[in-house]
């Protein structure tokens, strides 16, 4: 995996995945910024979130759940010193479908955070605290 990063202006830059898929950081204007993009930290606490759905979502529907919706609520806290690393990430899954079962939806947010999940992973490996809950949200269907 590579990527680039360029420096734009002041504290704001483009990330370039190797894919070909940039994004706009850029810091608060008490920073130096001109808060034109998310910041680095929160890039990395969505990453986390995205990686987790990514597994949720795809260990339902191979195991043949109706999912029609996932929504996964990050709430991450740093320390407050330098470097401001986080502590502690909450991922609370909203999992959205049709006739889908509560032990399903339990297992897969399991297997994410325990065996699957490199993001979520590799933040408890660096000594972050990483919980993980959700809801069954049943659809009209």
């Amino acid at each position: 995996m590579k990527a680039r990063v360029n420096w734009v202006e002041d504290v704001m830059f483009v990330a370039e995945s190797d894919s070909g898929h940039a994004i706009v950081l850029d810091g608060a204007p008490a920073s130096g910024g001109r808060n034109m993009g998310m910041r680095p930290m929160e890039l990395m606490a969505l990453g986390v979130g995205s990686c987790s759905s990514y597994d949720v979502v795809t260990i339902l529907k191979k195991a043949k759940q109706r999912v029609i919706a996932c929504e996964a609520e990050v709430t991450a806290e740093r320390v407050d010193t330098t470097p401001a690393v986080f502590e502690s990430m909450h991922l609370h899954f909203k999992v959205t479908g049709i006739d889908l079962s509560e032990k399903h939806v339990k297992r897969a947010v399991e297997l994410s955070a325990d065996k699957y999940c490199s993001a979520s992973i590799m933040m408890k490996n660096a000594g972050v605290k990483v919980t993980h809950d959700f809801e069954v949200i049943e659809a009209e269907g």
